[in-house]
């Protein structure tokens, strides 16, 4: 019973920890760490989740949870009664609705991406201005990238060259690749099938935002190595006083929604703050803990 009532406060405690980890802004200043973090706190949600509602239902087995998994297809093995038998068809419906809308987003997503490289292979052209990119002839500001397995595509408008000079041009063709050389796209995803599985709850909503930002923010971080953060952040500044339009589906653009990210992620690039040598690795080390943690109470035996 230790076991499933630890799991069953893991499950809470996560769920105060998203809601303190979308409010807080030190995590802007190692981005990546805080993009860790994220990942680990929601499986560490899943998984100590569907454990305490697994190790509820194997309680008559009285050999925890992973002692306890076998019994269920030993014909001798005591049948569950009706409150047993709920947590475990909640534990399995819980497993199969989280892995099904994953699979459904990711579905989604490749198919989005097919088509809108179809497209592009009919009004894209190349420009020896821009190499390795492809150009949209439209007059609006846009600049995003399609990732994929085999190879990413950076799409840049007619409009972003004319509204850019050649230096925050480079820095936002620096940033798309970032997001497709990292794969941020395969961080969200989970995060987006979430808000799938619960979009009455706002703040899903709000940890699904806390890493589009840090995504962005990382992808800001790979695009000024090497070059003044100022290039990038007049840009950005630029792109924002044009009004984007929102990047395909599938995609990852340059542009944040609303004026407040695109401000955070300005000020941080033009006033760079690091983080305290402490509470950097304490975050770090955070990250195996949090994710390990209820795995570990589910392999242990209560």
């Amino acid at each position: 019973m230790t076991g499933t009532a630890l799991l069953a406060l893991i499950s809470l405690a996560t769920i105060g920890g998203a809601h303190l980890l979308s409010r807080a802004h030190w995590t802007w200043r190692t981005p990546r760490t805080g993009i860790a973090l994220w990942q680990a706190l929601g499986l560490c949600w899943g998984v100590a989740t569907i454990g305490a509602l697994l190790g509820l239902a194997l309680l008559p087995y009285g050999r925890g949870i992973a002692g306890g998994v076998p019994g269920l297809f030993d014909d001798q093995a005591a049948r569950l009664d009706a409150p047993h038998l709920a947590a475990l068809l909640a534990a399995v419906s819980l497993t199969c609705v989280l892995l099904v809308m994953l699979m459904y987003a990711v579905v989604r997503v490749v198919r989005a991406r097919a088509r809108h490289r179809a497209l592009l292979a009919l009004v894209s052209r190349r420009d020896s201005a821009v190499p390795g990119t492809l150009v949209l002839d439209h007059p609006g500001a846009a600049a995003y990238c399609v990732p994929g397995v085999r190879s990413s595509k950076v799409v840049v408008s007619a409009g972003t060259m004319e509204l850019l000079d050649r230096a925050e041009l480079a820095a936002v063709l620096a940033h798309e690749r970032a997001h497709a050389r990292e794969r941020h796209d395969l961080v969200l995803l989970p995060f987006a099938s979430l808000r799938q599985v619960f979009p009455q709850f706002r703040l899903v909503g709000r940890c699904l935002d806390a890493v589009e930002l840090l995504i962005e923010m990382a992808a800001d971080d790979r695009a000024r190595s090497g070059r003044p953060p100022r290039e990038l952040a007049t840009a950005l500044l630029r792109f924002a006083a044009a009004r984007p339009a929102a990047a395909p589906s599938g995609t990852l653009g340059v542009a944040s929604a609303g004026d407040i990210p695109v401000m955070a992620r300005v000020n941080r690039l033009l006033e760079p703050q690091a983080l305290p040598r402490a509470t950097r690795v304490a975050a770090t080390v955070a990250v195996p803990v949090i994710a390990g943690l209820p795995l570990l109470l589910i392999a242990l035996p209560h």
